[in-house]
């Protein structure tokens, strides 16, 4: 059995639809499926989008919980799976599959790997986001035997992938529930880094990986918890600090090199730049500080804090 995780909070009607009206679509794939939708407190409930969707081909359980963010109602979707799980696959509530993805996951996965991601189009692109990013090419991995085209074993460390530039869309992902049942996701990372940490942790286990270098999924446009995310704005702050808490956290979760470690420190000196400048912004502009996250930010990274009359002096002077 196939579990599809869809964590929900939209504030639109029709988004959750379109996503399931695609998990409806799959084609050819050799075993059932079965969906669980977390309504994360949605401001528009998932009950009324299941109504709207029509008939679906397969079992949709939506469980309610209070509002924790979609790291919280991925893992509750995870805890929820049937034990008969073998596969799980996300599915973010904006985004679409092609009618094939969870049949060439499969023949990807049952070719003996752990774990399949999949080219997509982010939101509003015409081009496919590994043709974009120039990331990974898929020529220099080989084809898995006996499959359709497009699938291809990874070759490489996939944790200096990841910290180097993530290739892994969330919503291609499909793993091994069966080896992996005890993996959840970091909570309190809040869109900024604990999906990456999740593969990462897959990926110093030793899974192997798999991916299919044809885009099987487009991104949409629903809710996005740093939307107008600019600077002097309270998301934009929460962006920095969480993507900083997850760079910080990389460093201590994870037996990185030389090299490695040099990256994500590269890594948070940005951050912290762009944090203070974030700051100056604020200040210059008279607008609020938020000092609670502020307070929290002083908390996570000490040693920024002591560095921030440098890195402002270095921004006046034009020099980070």
């Amino acid at each position: 059995m196939i579990t599809v995780v869809i964590p929900y909070f939209q504030r639109s009607a029709g988004v959750l639809r379109k996503a399931l009206v695609s998990i409806a679509q799959q084609r050819g794939c050799r075993m059932p499926i079965q969906v669980i939708v977390v309504d994360d407190a949605s401001p528009v409930p998932a009950a009324g989008e299941l109504a709207g969707a029509g008939d679906m081909p397969c079992p949709v359980q939506i469980i309610a919980q209070a509002n924790a963010g979609p790291g919280a109602a991925r893992n509750t979707g995870l805890d929820h799976a049937p034990k008969e799980t073998k596969y799980i696959a996300f599915l973010d509530s904006d985004d679409e599959w092609t009618p094939d993805h969870l049949a060439r996951a499969v023949c990807a996965l049952e070719a003996g790997y752990d774990f399949y991601f999949a080219d997509h189009y982010q939101l509003g692109q015409t081009t496919s986001a590994f043709v974009r990013a120039k990331r990974i090419q898929p020529t220099q991995h080989p084809a898995i035997p006996g499959t359709p085209a497009g699938l291809h074993a990874y070759q490489g460390d996939m944790l200096d992938q990841i910290i180097r530039g993530n290739v892994i869309g969330t919503s291609t992902v499909v793993y091994n529930a069966m080896r992996y049942r005890s993996n959840r996701f970091k909570v309190e990372f809040t869109n900024a880094g604990e999906d990456y940490l999740f593969w990462m942790e897959l990926a110093q286990s030793g899974a192997k990986f798999a991916f299919s270098s044809e885009s099987e999924a487009r991104y949409g446009r629903g809710v996005n918890v740093y939307a107008g995310a600019g600077w002097g704005s309270d998301e934009h702050l929460l962006r920095v600090h969480n993507e900083l808490k997850y760079r910080k956290t990389t460093l201590t979760l994870f037996s990185l090199t030389t090299e490695q470690k040099k990256l994500v420190r590269h890594s948070i000196g940005l951050l912290r730049a762009a944090f203070a400048r974030d700051v100056l912004h604020r200040l210059a502009h008279r607008k609020h500080l938020p000092m609670k996250l502020l307070a929290s930010h002083a908390a996570l990274d000490p040693q920024g804090v002591l560095l921030f009359p440098l890195i402002v002096l270095k921004l006046v002077l034009g020099k980070s």
